[in-house]
């Protein structure tokens, strides 16, 4: 009975309180959430970058990627902005992840340290 009561009591406060000042906080509360579909992230909207050194990065990489090995990553930081998703990977994951780092350090907040060139491939399969 006293959760009625106190149900009963929270309606009738967010009924008051929604003419009042604080109005706007109290419709963000119980505001439902819209249905609005996420665009999923495409290739075309990923920047890949391979950190290896060119010449490992001349055996193969990931189709459209560039290569700015890690040694190179902060002074080559112009490349990376503005740009929407960012996947960076290596021969391991080790390169990548120090790169990821450096790119976090210097305000790039959109990356992902992708592993290995072959575990980025494979993740663009599915």
């Amino acid at each position: 009975m006293q959760n009625i009561l106190k149900i009963g009591f929270l309606l009738l406060l967010t009924a008051f309180s929604s003419n009042t000042i604080g109005a706007q906080n109290t419709k963000a509360v119980i505001k439902k959430p819209t249905t609005q579909k996420v665009k999923p992230i495409t290739k075309k909207e990923t920047f890949y970058v391979d950190v290896r050194t060119p010449a490992e990065f001349a055996q193969g990489s990931v189709k459209g990627a560039v290569n700015i090995p890690l040694d190179q990553i902060e002074k080559q930081l112009a490349k990376f902005k503005g740009k929407k998703n960012i996947v960076v990977f290596c021969r391991s994951g080790s390169r990548s992840s120090k790169a990821k780092a450096i790119l976090e350090q210097n305000g790039i907040i959109n990356v992902t340290n992708g592993g290995s060139w072959e575990d980025v491939i494979e993740k663009m399969k599915k």
